[in-house]
């Protein structure tokens, strides 16, 4: 239980401070307002007492407008017309600041988030647990800090109300003023019952709900339509959507029912308080113990006062829910970054990359992609992996560039282990195509100068990378040449035909020009025979001295590398140069001997 408290507290310290951060001002605005609404309606119940009791006490015989407008009674109308309009008009600029401290506090939890993400090691993005714990995090908890702020200011209004409410009926007794509190209770009792399984059922769907994100997207992208439409597909992805959604809309359907029911009969609870007490007040006037207006201000007191304290304990029940939210997100936010090994920046001395046994699991899985691999490969060689779809050729790319880090063995840049490298000097190293690289909805120099994020908005640095990357002719085709925009996105994108795409993602790698190993993963798979020819000879031409590691399925490029690596289910089975592994009649031979006799 006070554990229970003390976590609530500390969500709430969190929130408070993520609401002070985001916007200093608003806060403090809105806890001034606070204070201020919960005195008005006290204030309006006792003034209209007032006015029933002049009215009533009146001996004033009134024979003008003029001895109306200027009674007791009117006076009293006065005072209560301009508490209301100042009530009304706190009322509104309390929405105003929150409405506006929403936006700001959204926008500081979103960036929290999307600062955490970038932070994250690949393997923790392929990690589900992760991937749903972001997904919760962005879906839900960026409005949950505001939601319990703005339940403690709930409170907190509704207690000064409450408290000032007490103060009125006291005159009455005491005794009105603890049936007011418990009248409340069992509506309390109904909402902090249903807060935490609400949030279990939060966690349980967040499978299911991306899924259900997942069947949205694909059906509503344009680069999904073409498959979808020939495969008639449509229908398919559509009743899989619509059961996704029966299956998360039973569970809350379950929940809301049964939230309902029991918050039913136990709000009856409280009418029946309120309508006993209803009752002892009427009779009071009746016996002239109290007067009319007293009789009226009870009344409204008790009316107001039993939704003001049901609220406040409401409050209570959603701020346990909020504060699970919250756990939720600052799971996420501690997740623990992996530790980033090394602290050499250079080495005057460039050896080459060896790989010494190295092995690699994914996690979860029971067997290596990877089964201890070893090979060296000089400074400024030329080096091309074959292997079948599934061989671990990518796995191996991203072990090169530690995005994994190896399950056994050790891997070798320049002599020094790659765990010794400072990471952000180990990565400008790198320059980078994978098969499946991004293609950026923005404008196509963008798109090259993501390659170097200190020159990417250097048009003369993107016009060089592109000559390189032999994109610079049919850019300067396009209307907008290199601030022409891409994708389908946005309203004027262009979009490119696969080889074009590929050769900027060619040239965004040359973009890196400090970059002295080159990584291409499968680069021109989209490019015909003949073409890919005249990019590898022109990108040999402008790698001397660089060295070169090519994914490729096609021999007629990969015969032009100083080194193969044949990789066979994650192990290396030959190594050498074009001629020597055909001589070697191996698993390199009969490759290159199916690839040539599908060309004659």
């Amino acid at each position: 239980m006070f554990g229970t408290f003390n976590r609530i507290v500390q969500s709430s310290k969190i929130a408070f401070h993520l609401s002070y951060k985001s916007s200093k001002k608003l806060t403090i605005l809105i806890t001034l307002l606070t204070i201020i609404n919960g005195l008005f309606p006290s204030t309006l119940v006792w003034i209209g007492k007032l006015i029933i009791d002049s009215i009533l006490n009146s001996n004033m015989i009134l024979s003008s407008w003029q001895d109306i407008l200027h009674s007791d009674t009117a006076i009293y109308v006065y005072l209560e017309g301009i508490i209301t309009i100042l009530y009304f008009g706190s009322q509104k600029l309390y929405f105003l600041c929150t409405t506006l401290l929403r936006i700001k506090l959204g926008q500081e939890v979103n960036e929290k988030i999307l600062s955490k993400a970038i932070t994250l090691d690949l393997t923790q993005f392929e990690n589900s647990e992760t991937y749903d714990q972001m997904t919760q995090a962005r879906s839900e908890a960026s409005s949950k800090p505001l939601s319990m702020v703005n339940r403690f200011f709930t409170i907190t209004q509704s207690s000064i109300t409450i408290i000032s409410f007490f103060g009125l009926l006291v005159k009455l007794s005491p005794l009105a003023s603890l049936i007011l509190i418990i009248a409340a209770i069992p509506t309390f009792i109904a909402e902090t019952r249903f807060s935490n399984h609400s949030f279990r059922l939060f966690r349980w769907k967040a499978k299911e709900t991306r899924e259900q994100v997942y069947l949205e997207t694909l059906m509503a992208r344009e680069d999904n339509a073409k498959e979808i439409l020939l495969f008639n597909l449509g229908k398919e992805f559509l009743n899989r959507y619509k059961l996704n959604f029966q299956k998360i809309y039973s569970e809350d359907k379950k929940l809301t029912m049964k939230k309902s029911v029991v918050s039913f009969f136990l709000g009856l609870i409280s009418q029946l308080a309120f309508y006993g007490t209803y009752v002892w007040v009427i009779s009071l006037a009746l016996e002239k113990k109290i007067t009319l207006g007293e009789m009226t201000m009870y009344l409204v007191i008790f009316r107001q006062g039993q939704s003001t304290f049901a609220n406040a304990l409401s409050a209570f029940g959603g701020i346990y829910e909020d504060h699970l939210y919250i756990e939720n997100l600052m799971e996420f936010l501690n997740l623990p970054i992996l530790q980033k090994f090394g602290k050499i920046k250079f080495q005057n001395r460039k050896s080459g990359i060896v790989f010494d046994s190295v092995s690699f699991q994914y996690p979860g899985s029971k067997t290596d992609s990877l089964t201890n691999v070893s090979f060296e490969l000089g400074s400024g060689d030329k080096m091309a992996i074959v292997g079948e779809n599934g061989s671990g050729k990518t796995t191996l790319i991203k072990l090169l560039t530690r995005l994994y880090t190896p399950t056994t063995g050790a891997i070798y840049l320049d002599g020094i282990n790659l765990i010794d490298w400072e990471e952000e000097s180990l990565r400008k190293r790198f320059g980078v195509i994978f098969q499946n690289f991004v293609q950026y909805q923005f404008k196509v120099g963008d798109n090259i100068g993501m390659g170097d994020v200190n020159q990417v908005q250097s048009e003369e640095q993107w016009i060089g990378a592109a000559k390189l990357g032999m994109a610079h002719d049919f850019i300067n085709r396009l209307d907008l040449k290199y601030h022409t925009r891409l994708g389908k996105w946005f309203q004027d994108g262009r979009e490119l035909s696969g080889g074009q795409w590929q050769k900027i993602a060619l040239s965004r790698a040359f973009m890196r020009s400090e970059a002295d190993i080159l990584i291409l993963d499968e680069p021109t798979s989209a490019i015909d025979a003949e073409a890919e020819m005249k990019v590898f000879e022109h990108f040999r031409e402008h790698t001397l001295g660089k060295t070169v590691i090519l994914i490729s399925h096609r021999f007629s490029t990969v015969r032009m590398a100083d080194k193969i690596l044949v990789l066979e289910q994650g192990k290396k089975t030959e190594w050498g140069d074009h001629d020597s592994l055909l001589a070697k009649k191996g698993k390199y031979e009969k490759l290159f001997r199916l690839q040539q006799a599908g060309y004659q």
